[in-house]
């Protein structure tokens, strides 16, 4: 194995800590992502910015600053990316609309100012479908994103671009939105791991705003990395009040590394009264139920009842502008009844494991009906979930699982995912 290959394969966690021990500079790892993205990034088109100049520059910096001793935070000297909805000071943030092109915004979006002030170095924008919402990465402005592992297969949306740079070795982590889904999607179809937190966890200050998209109450910037491990550091990063958005809640970040899986209750499904998962999803979730098991989680096949209701609901809320003030009161009834049967049946469970879409990626331009099915109901009740690769189709394509806790409970459901990628390890990139 290259030196360049073994660097990729290293977690953002692990690069922050060899550049603090001095063991790899700052400028190497970006200077390897950037040759990486110019041998790979064609093929695929999930970066549409690349920040080359300011990226060396600042990993330059970085490495001055570790041989003065200097402490710059947990990721100094490690890059980043992130979907082009998020606002980068002096970086054209398109969001996929022909009218944003030439949009560089005159400061970065908070997460993005987090991550820099914890040391990151922003390496480019990835690629989203217009607007930032969808489950298909393709705009006018700058075409489709393929998926890495294979190019015929779509890499999902709309953090399509995000997935498919993780994927792909173009980025060690980065960060994306998700509405309804579309951290989770993509990460399933593209083989890495993500983090939806709680609504209310992370601001969206600085995030593109459209009818529907961050506005909605439902959305949350997440983080997505290759090792579930970054999913935490990145989390602790980028959560917490900025006086700003008033829809962030002070709630703290509990440690996962304390997290023991022995005792915990897991319920299970492979379809939830939804959509039916396909053969390989169906037998990767029973090996991730039989991996949590013998890590000492109690499992038992269940699912909430009201699952069936929340694509109705969903686009109800979509409608919603459209309705009668009569129409809304019932839309947000509803909901809220949707929200309570599943805190009520949270009551016997402390994680859900479950599909994250019934199939594997499709291929490009391909109909996909059902995408989001599973996803959706999590959205609606405001639950963390992570998304971890736990298995490999017939053709190469990854599976992931969904793995759900209740509200501000993200250290439960990293723990299993962290539990179920170390007993079925997969590296990228490809």
């Amino acid at each position: 194995m290259s030196f360049s290959d073994s660097l990729l394969r290293h977690s953002a966690t692990e690069l922050g800590a060899l550049i603090q021990q001095r063991k790899l500079t700052s400028t190497a790892i970006v200077s390897t992502y950037l040759a990486r993205i110019e041998e790979q990034n064609p093929a695929i088109n999930a970066l549409v910015q690349v920040c080359a100049e300011t990226a060396l520059a600042g990993a330059w910096a970085a490495d001055r600053a570790v041989a003065q001793g200097e402490y710059g935070g947990v990721l100094q000297g490690v890059p980043f990316t992130v979907k082009d909805v998020i606002d980068t000071c002096g970086v054209v943030s398109a969001a996929g609309l022909a009218e944003r092109a030439d949009y560089r915004p005159a400061q970065d979006a908070v997460v993005v100012a987090r991550m820099k002030a914890a040391g990151a170095i922003l390496l480019g924008k990835n690629n989203c479908p217009p607007g930032g919402g969808g489950g298909v990465t393709d705009n006018p402005v700058y075409g489709a994103t393929r998926n890495p592992h294979a190019l015929s297969h779509s890499p999902g949306g709309s953090s399509g671009g995000e997935a498919a740079a993780i994927a792909a070795g173009l980025s060690p982590v980065g960060l994306g939105s998700d509405s309804g889904g579309s951290l989770r999607v993509p990460a399933h179809f593209c083989g890495v791991s993500t983090l939806k937190p709680t609504t209310g966890r992370v601001p969206n200050t600085g995030v593109f705003d459209h009818p529907g998209g961050l506005s909605d109450c439902r959305s949350q910037i997440g983080p997505m990395a290759r090792h579930v491990e970054d999913l935490a550091l990145v989390l602790q990063v980028i959560a917490g009040e900025d006086g700003q958005d008033a829809g962030v809640i002070p709630m703290p970040l509990r440690a996962v590394e304390a997290q023991a899986l022995s005792g915990l209750r897991v319920a299970w499904y492979g379809d939830g009264g939804i959509e039916p998962a396909d053969e390989i999803t169906q037998a990767t979730l029973q090996v991730a139920a039989n991996l949590l098991e013998r890590a000492g989680a109690v499992i038992n096949p269940a699912f909430p009842s009201v699952l069936r209701h929340s694509r109705e609901i969903t686009e109800r809320y979509w409608a919603m502008s459209k309705g009668s003030g009569a129409q809304s009161i019932k839309l947000l009834a509803d909901w809220d009844h949707f929200r309570s049967a599943m805190l009520g049946f949270m009551a016997d469970y402390d994680l859900i494991l479950c599909p994250v879409d019934a199939a594997p990626a499709p291929s490009l331009g391909a109909e996909r009906p059902g995408l989001f099915s599973h996803t959706l109901p999590y959205s609606l009740a405001g639950w963390p979930c992570v998304v971890v690769r736990a298995g490999t189709d017939a053709s190469g394509l990854p599976v992931g699982v969904q793995i759900v806790a209740r509200p501000w409970h993200e250290h439960l459901a990293l723990a299993a995912a962290m539990a179920i990628e170390r007993a079925v390890p997969f590296v990228n990139p490809t």
